[in-house]
């Protein structure tokens, strides 16, 4: 056998020997291999990127309309035209607002919350203050607290900027009514009593005045 096809067989073998050590310290790629990427740190926080002008996925519109009902789009819609809007709140102040208005009527003096009335409901209002006067009735009451506080219904026109609100509301107070010489003639001074009552509440949104009136109550 010659030099040369001695070293040609030595190279060879070297060749083989070299192929099968790298085989077994990187292994073999069978077909494609997506990048690698690293795995999350453990403690990193993920963040939710959340449109507070749409209903789904805001939960002060979601913890109190269905998501996707008019009534959600409604408040959603109230919420584009005027961001610092806020249902909670709006539930909150609704709430101080229920208790304000149904002692004055019940005390037969309206002054204090006229601003928050509007001018047919402020009518009807005082037209039984002035009915129980005239008959030399009065009423005496004690407002216990609200027991529950709901939204009802919500609508929302973008073309004039006008919400609409309705909130349901149960009260309980002691609440009894005397004729001229002092007798009870209704209710009882002595026993609570719950009242439901569900109010519409209305405004212009994105006006400065930033009160809601009282325009409706069943």
């Amino acid at each position: 056998m010659s030099n040369a096809l001695i070293q040609l067989l030595v190279l060879a073998g070297i060749a083989i020997f070299l192929i099968l050590r790298l085989r077994n310290v990187l292994g073999t790629r069978d077909g494609y291999e997506p990048p690698k990427v690293d795995a999350p740190e453990p403690n990193r926080r993920r963040f939710e990127v959340i449109d507070g002008s749409a209903e789904e996925g805001d939960p002060d519109i979601t913890d109190h309309a269905e998501p996707g009902s008019p009534q959600a789009e409604a408040l959603a819609a109230m919420k584009r035209a005027e961001p610092s809007f806020g249902v909670r709140d709006f539930l909150t102040g609704s709430k101080s607002a229920y208790e304000m208005i149904l002692m004055a009527f019940e005390r037969g003096d309206l002054s204090e919350v006229r601003p928050f009335l509007a001018e047919p409901v402020a009518e009807a209002f005082q037209s039984v203050i002035d009915q129980r006067a005239a008959k030399g009735h009065k009423v005496e009451a004690q407002y216990l607290g609200t027991r529950e506080t709901s939204l009802a219904n919500a609508e929302f026109d973008p073309s004039t900027g006008m919400a609409e609100i309705s909130v349901r509301f149960l009260g309980e107070l002691i609440a009894a009514t005397r004729d001229a010489e002092g007798n009870v003639i209704e209710g009882d001074p002595r026993v609570p009593t719950k009242q439901r009552d569900t109010w519409t509440f209305a405004r212009r949104m994105g006006q400065d005045d930033p009160n809601w009136q009282l325009v409706a109550t069943g």
